[in-house]
């Protein structure tokens, strides 16, 4: 017997980001948590593949239903990776 699986997460939503204060990021368009830790939390979006770098870093509220997570922490920069390093996967991104 065939099991089905129903992925209700929109795809094609906006993608956006709200930073406040350093302290505080809201993102949308969020697809899938890739991993994390108090260092980072690399993500999949509907812009790309974005790492958040800083420390203390936790994840307050996720939701990939809704394509929203929300990072509270200090927060040190955000970069997306280039299509080269998307394929390389995450292992090959984390060792450089």
């Amino acid at each position: 017997m065939a099991m089905l699986y129903e992925d209700n997460r929109k795809s094609g939503e906006a993608h956006s980001l709200t930073l406040n204060e350093r302290k505080r990021l809201s993102v949308s368009g969020v697809q899938d948590v890739e991993a994390f830790d108090e260092e980072s939390v690399i993500l999949s979006t509907t812009g790309g593949a974005l790492t958040v770098r800083g420390s203390g870093l936790k994840i307050s509220k996720l939701s990939l239903d809704g394509g929203e997570l929300l990072v509270e922490g200090r927060i040190d920069g955000m970069d997306y990776a280039g299509e080269h390093e998307r394929s390389r996967g995450f292992l090959g991104r984390l060792l450089g």
